[in-house]
């Protein structure tokens, strides 16, 4: 289904408020969306709903939540340009959600990687039921926005096509209802990997003291971590698929992500240097990115007042889109409308 409710294209993303925001999410993600917010009718969410499907503190989902919709913005995501907002904040998302999880097979569910790769890891008895029912979830937040386009990774792909699958449903059974979302192709940098182990992607859970560089760390930890990653015993600077030259492409991706050149003009800069030298460069831009973003967000944490004002703004401009999207939903489904 063709999208008739927008001017401009859609786009809907959104990244969990748990653990610490890292390099790969704001490479992969953030600065991404930064790019892209001037082009598109852009709603950047912060999912806490999809953060308790595996627990949660409450004292911190509420700081991380917080955190999230500030390091949105000290990322350059304008409020007044796209809409920031807090997934639980909008009552639809929950309610659209059980109306899809009532329509999605349970073997569409079950044959979800993520899903199967945690039944795979510990006893499927003590895994929540908000696990196998993410993607419904996951299909609600998008298709309430008449999203057109999703930056999704290659780990996401499955459940934005899980999403088609369930609009293509709904509007067969009940009437043309759901625009049809399409991948949006996440440029350089989209899937940045651990520092000490480059063939597993960089995550914000993971608790090695190497792994990732988090947007908060201190520089010259940073600048540690990034001295401390693996790379090779080969000598030549080049970007490569092959798994054993992992540690150096990875390198080489963060900083073609940082400085926005081609993969030509990199390897032209580290011609005849070695290792040490691709690392301190590495280092020097990521530092460089992490400064600037820092101070802003300090900013943003101390400004009393403004990170709440920006968020009921957001749940506004999102309420005004989801609502509507939402009783059309109940009225297609056959739901008796409040008098």
């Amino acid at each position: 289904m063709a999208n008739i409710y927008n001017s401009r294209p859609r786009v809907l993303s959104g990244i969990q408020p748990s653990g610490n925001l890292t390099i790969g999410n704001y490479l992969g993600a953030l600065k991404q969306w930064v790019e892209v917010q001037r082009d598109y009718d852009c709603f950047y969410c912060v999912v806490d709903l999809h953060a308790i499907t595996a627990g949660q503190d409450p004292v911190e989902l509420r700081q991380k939540t917080r955190e999230s919709a500030a390091m949105y913005i000290a990322a350059g995501i304008d409020p007044e340009v796209s809409t920031i907002f807090v997934q639980s904040h909008i009552p639809a998302h929950s309610e659209l959600a059980w109306m899809l999880t009532c329509m999605a097979p349970l073997g569409w569910l079950q044959r979800m990687t993520q899903f199967k790769d945690k039944v795979g890891k510990q006893n499927q008895e003590s895994i929540g039921a908000g696990l196998l029912n993410y993607p419904s979830l996951m299909a609600a937040d998008i298709l309430l926005y008449h999203a057109d386009l999703v930056p999704v990774g290659d780990d996401q792909n499955q459940h934005l096509e899980f999403t088609r699958d369930l609009a293509r449903r709904f509007n067969h059974l009940y009437g043309e209802t759901f625009t049809l979302p399409s991948v949006m192709n996440p440029q350089a940098g989209a899937r940045i990997m651990g520092l000490d182990n480059p063939t597993a992607k960089m995550s914000k859970s993971e608790t090695s003291d190497n792994h990732a560089v988090f947007l908060l760390d201190d520089v010259s930890r940073a600048r540690k971590k990034i001295m401390r990653a693996v790379t090779d015993s080969y000598r030549d600077i080049r970007f490569s698929d092959e798994p054993e030259r992992a540690g150096v492409n990875n390198l080489l991706t963060i900083y073609q992500a940082i400085k926005d050149e081609s993969r030509e003009e990199i390897e032209g800069d580290f011609a005849d240097k070695g290792y040490g030298d691709l690392k301190k460069a590495v280092a020097e831009a990521v530092v460089s990115t992490l400064e600037p973003l820092q101070a802003r967000y300090n900013e943003l944490m101390n400004e009393a007042g403004y990170l709440d004002s920006v968020l009921k703004l957001g749940r506004e401009k999102a309420s005004a889109v989801a609502e509507p999207t939402l009783k059309l939903a109940q009225d297609r489904m056959g739901f008796l409308a409040p008098s």
